[in-house]
């Protein structure tokens, strides 16, 4: 079975820890959901049926392997830039309305300023999307590096956008510890080395992510509560 995260924020971390790697969506923002809502309404607004367990499989994986994904599922025909674009346009509207930082996010910053770790994002979304969600409040300016799409040559779950923001940080991958919501984020961290933390959001833990990881807890909270124990 999965691991409870109650009982995994217990854990200590195997190795002395020297950088922090931070996916962004669904773990540093609460935009998960809110695109899922929006690509399901561009998808209904074509007649189409786009079931959740073809979403799930969207999550954390690169651009070049969801458009594949949605070819193989609406067929080859299909206008795929078009409902991107649209999903894209209701995302920003929906999103734009509130505040959606994730908690725990401020304490765990506050956390790693104190013990002087340095600390990078590795998404699979553009720059300007980073600097647009992390921007307001000077939350973009609490990183030392930003390693987005375009930076590396393959995506999550390779393992290359996490070794490239250990080099951006000058830190082993072993002396990292990668913060992941997403299946295929999991996968990427485990294969580059690193110590991994899952904080789920749409997807469970599943038990294969239970044992690529070194816990699985339910907010940053309890991450950052891992560190001070």
């Amino acid at each position: 079975m999965p691991s409870s995260p109650e009982r995994s924020a217990q854990l200590a971390l195997p190795r002395p820890l020297e950088a922090v790697i931070f996916d962004m969506d669904g773990l540093l923002i609460d935009s998960e959901v809110v695109y899922r809502e929006a690509i399901l309404a561009a998808a209904a607004a074509r007649g189409c049926d786009m079931p959740l367990a073809l979403f799930h499989q969207m999550i954390g994986a690169p651009i070049v392997q969801n458009r594949e994904l949605l070819f193989a599922h609406f067929g080859e025909d299909f206008d795929i830039e078009a409902l991107l674009a649209d999903a894209a346009t209701r995302f920003h509207a929906i999103f734009a309305l509130e505040d959606r930082i994730k908690a725990g996010v401020a304490e765990l910053l506050d956390e790693l300023d104190a013990r002087r770790l340095p600390r990078a994002i590795a998404t699979s979304s553009a720059r300007e999307s980073v600097e647009l969600h992390l921007a307001s409040g000077g939350l973009l300016a609490r990183f030392d590096a930003v390693i987005a799409r375009g930076d590396y040559a393959r995506g999550k779950p390779a393992p290359d956008p996490f070794l490239a923001a250990a080099r951006a940080l000058g830190v082993a991958p072993r002396a990292c510890l990668a913060l992941e919501d997403s299946h295929n984020g999991v996968r990427a961290a485990h294969a580059a080395g690193m110590m991994t933390v899952m904080v789920p959001d749409l997807l469970e833990a599943s038990e294969e992510m239970a044992s690529l990881c070194v816990a699985v807890v339910a907010t940053l909270h309890d991450v950052r509560e891992m560190l001070q124990g």
